[in-house]
């Protein structure tokens, strides 16, 4: 909203901005040109021309002026800190917006929206819940949700941090930015006027972090290694779709432990009649190890970890209203610009310039899509690291996990694993390296500091014994 406001006041201002900026020049020459040619002028009438030229300067300025007031004021009210990393971004979604796209994915919503995504790769056939790997898949999810609360109150629920876990797995130090319901403007206006108004609840809205249960499909497609998540809002408007060959890999990876004995059949009325003529016993099945789970429990965290930062809705904001926008508004400016060589060249110019400006903005979406991308991914990562450590995994375990999947393989996404991001935008990033390398170092970087963090508790405590 904000940035339609924006742009319609640019429109309106680069619409009369030529027509008083070329009566102001053409009211300076003609006072220049009385003077020079000592033609007679009298006081009133040039005093009379020169508060015109100020009024239509005033006038250039407040033309000016509005929009980009309108357009910083939307960047600014936009701006929030993720939590846990406190990394400033800008969601221009308004709460009306976000709460459309939650009721849209909530229920079966959300199935029916990744159905749609998974319908470009095919006809993939979703294993049921009776499957031990939807099974297993399902409960190592379920243990990851069960950390989600101590993100929020990390000092309280564990104290302890500087102990360390079982076996010297290391814990994350409290985040500065704890995990919280995001900020609605509505809500905080609301909270706001009764502030003003001493009227209606004055205490500071809050709630609480939607989307947990999350939805889960696992595809049996052996070809394919990776995961991805999707969605934002409650009631299952959140969820993660895992694909059988990394479940695969993990077997072929690491030993597996097969149980020699099937499972009994169940006893039902006909085989008690019948006895064992019509059942049959169920095949034998591996059954992961801790270490197994623990690699499932690195990929699961990452995803939840998109989730739990909204990640989805930040990349709709960017991609939908940010980068449109702002070309939108240059795209005018320029033609403004151009508007003389329009008027002697003809349409041609401005055709000209919109289809250089497609191609630009195609370009321009890549390049900020990727860096986006990357930041998120990296981002996803560290909060993973957070998620492991408090559900009894050892965080120092992705380390390698991701160091083995280097290259494409190490891209979140569908099947299909999207290609590095451009050079121009690595460049932006300020990286030559690559994205699997940022996220490895941006991993160990992470986990460095908490033993730093870690440490300096512990001399602090020392030096200063309560």
């Amino acid at each position: 909203m904000g940035f339609e406001l924006a742009r319609t006041a640019s429109r309106v201002a680069l619409t009369f901005f030529p027509l008083l900026l070329f009566k102001n020049i053409k009211s300076r020459k003609m006072i220049k040109f009385a003077a020079i040619h000592g033609i007679p002028t009298s006081e009133e009438h040039r005093e009379k021309q020169m508060n015109k030229i100020k009024t239509r300067t005033r006038m250039l300025q407040i033309l000016l002026l509005v929009p980009v007031l309108l357009f910083w004021s939307t960047i600014v009210a936009s701006l929030e800190r993720t939590p846990l990393t406190g990394r400033w971004r800008m969601i221009l979604l308004s709460p009306e917006e976000e709460d459309e796209i939650a009721v849209k994915l909530a229920g079966q919503g959300w199935y029916n929206a990744v159905g749609e995504i998974l319908a470009e790769e095919g006809s993939p056939r979703a294993i049921p819940p009776t499957d031990w790997r939807y099974q297993w898949v399902y409960d190592t999810l379920r243990r990851l949700e069960l950390s989600l609360p101590i993100l929020a109150r990390e000092p309280e629920l564990c104290p302890n941090w500087t102990e360390r876990g079982e076996d010297s797995r290391p814990l994350p130090p409290p985040a500065e930015h704890p995990l919280r319901p995001r900020p609605r403007a509505s809500e905080y206006l609301r909270w706001f006027c009764n502030s003003l108004t001493k009227e209606g609840d004055k205490s500071v809205p809050h709630g609480t972090i939607p989307g947990v249960p999350y939805s889960l499909i696992v595809i049996d497609k052996p070809e394919s290694s990776n995961a991805f998540s999707y969605g934002f809002g409650p009631d299952g408007g959140s969820g993660i779709v895992v694909y059988s060959g990394f479940l695969d890999d993990i077997f072929a990876k690491l030993p597996a432990q097969t149980d020699p004995t099937p499972a009994p059949p169940q006893k039902s009325i006909w085989s008690s009649l019948f006895g064992g003529f019509l059942s049959s016993p169920k095949p034998a099945h591996p059954t992961p190890t801790e270490e197994q789970t623990a690699e499932l429990a690195i990929l699961l965290a990452h995803e939840m970890a998109h989730l739990i930062l909204s990640h989805h809705l930040e990349s709709l904001s960017s991609v939908n209203v940010i980068i449109p926008g702002t070309l939108s508004i240059a795209a005018d400016f320029i033609r403004v610009l151009l508007f003389p060589f329009t008027m002697i060249f003809g349409p041609f110019v401005n055709d000209a310039v919109a289809q250089l400006g497609k191609v630009g903005s195609g370009e321009l979406m890549k390049i900020s899509e990727a860096c986006s991308s990357t930041k998120q991914e990296i981002e996803a990562d560290v909060v993973s690291a957070r998620l492991l450590a408090h559900a009894g995994f050892d965080a120092r375990d992705a380390v390698k996990f991701w160091e083995q999947r280097s290259g494409p393989a190490a891209e979140c996404g569908r099947s299909e694993a999207p290609n590095q991001p451009p050079k121009v935008a690595r460049q932006i990033m300020g990286a030559s390296h690559p994205v699997s390398e940022l996220r490895v170092n941006s991993l160990k970087d992470e986990l460095a500091r908490w033993e730093i963090e870690r440490q300096r508790v512990l001399d602090s405590s020392t030096t200063n014994p309560s």
